[in-house]
């Protein structure tokens, strides 16, 4: 009988670059070094990414899953937070290209 809590996880994957995607709609200032909205949207995906590190930590402190489990989930979580970011640095510039033409 298998576990599958860790892979709650899967949505803070879905939902961490929604706040990005929002503030960059909201805000049409592209020269503007900071915003009001830009920075609440790195503070909400901060928290996300954060509640994705430390939800397996919790799950396994209560023993409802393996600490070897909540390592593999943490180094999981490494991947893919760091390809996403990635993403957007390479593609999220605004210049000739950008994901927005596919």
């Amino acid at each position: 009988m298998g576990v599958y809590w860790p892979l709650f996880v899967l949505i803070f994957y879905v939902i961490s670059p929604i706040p990005y995607f929002i503030a960059k709609r909201v805000t049409y200032d592209s020269d503007a070094t900071s915003s009001a909205c830009r920075e609440l949207a790195y503070f909400f995906t901060t928290g996300i990414v954060v509640s994705a590190f430390g939800f397996p930590v919790i799950l396994a402190r209560v023993a409802v899953i393996k600490w070897g489990a909540c390592g593999l989930v943490l180094a999981g979580n490494a991947v893919i937070f760091l390809t996403i970011q990635g993403f957007f640095l390479v593609f999220g510039r605004g210049d000739d290209f950008s994901w927005e033409q596919w």
